[in-house]
């Protein structure tokens, strides 16, 4: 089960966190990995994890914010039959103290760049005869967090574009859905501690392990594998969905 053998997966901001996590278990289940990420050092060293054991990885450097820069790349790649829209950057800010650059920073990243990979990949997963696509989303979507404005708002784009190609190409055999994780400990978080909490970085990181019900951080590798659930055969019934992998943050908090 889950097998992703013949399959070949484009995978965007996979050299860290969550897409490094993807990429590494999707070529455990034999699919040919392809990255793509604006660090081409990040990018080579999750292709070496992957290589080392004996996996298929190719890197790309792409700022996926660049359209051309994305079609580009795309037309290297050329046909595959997954895509997960994984890359994107975090910000922190209400409506009055978002600056105007960081909002339009955030949109052409988070809801942009999710955008210019689908107008790149869709052309290729309709010769290929269809597809999977993941577009990583976030409880920030369908939830009010504290501070999460420009990334809020881009997230809940990134939602309403997931239903919007589910129903356009569901004729065409390509899936799409999104993943919402709560807070997922990545390197992202270490640093992002490190940078405001000095010297109180283990109290705060329990501080926000506890907001999960369930008492802490996702692993990257459960976000893994529910991407790869939705991207195998066995989910082939499933579109235009939102999934939740919250700790019980959604549902359960009071």
């Amino acid at each position: 089960m889950f097998s992703l053998q013949n399959k070949k997966a484009v995978i965007t901001g996979a050299g860290s966190g969550i897409g490094k996590a993807i990429a590494i278990l999707f070529a455990q289940q034999n699919a040919e990995v392809h990255i793509i990420e604006l660090s081409d050092e990040a990018a080579k060293a999750t292709a070496n994890a992957i290589k080392s054991s004996n996996g298929n990885a190719y890197t790309y450097a792409c700022n996926v914010a660049d359209q051309k820069e994305v079609i580009a790349t795309f037309e290297k790649i050329g046909l595959h039959d997954i895509l997960i829209n994984n890359a994107g950057i975090a910000h922190i800010g209400k409506a009055d103290t978002t600056s105007e650059e960081d909002f339009d920073r955030i949109v052409s990243v988070n809801i942009k760049g999710v955008y210019n990979c689908l107008f790149a990949s869709i052309p290729f997963l309709k010769k290929r005869g269809g597809g999977a696509i993941i577009n990583m989303a976030s409880i920030a979507a369908s939830s009010g967090l504290a501070d999460r404005f420009a990334y809020s708002a881009a997230k809940g784009a990134v939602a309403a574009m997931t239903l919007s190609v589910a129903k356009d190409y569901i004729n065409e055999n390509i899936r799409c859905n999104s993943i919402s994780p709560a807070r997922v400990h990545t390197p992202f978080v270490d640093g992002f501690l490190h940078k405001n909490y000095p010297g109180k970085e283990k109290e705060m990181f329990d501080k926000l392990s506890k907001t999960q019900p369930i008492g802490r951080m996702a692993k990257p590798e459960e976000v893994a594998a529910l991407a790869l659930y939705l991207c195998s055969d066995e989910a082939s019934f499933i579109t235009g969905t939102d999934y939740p992998i919250d700790g019980g943050f959604l549902k359960l908090n009071t």
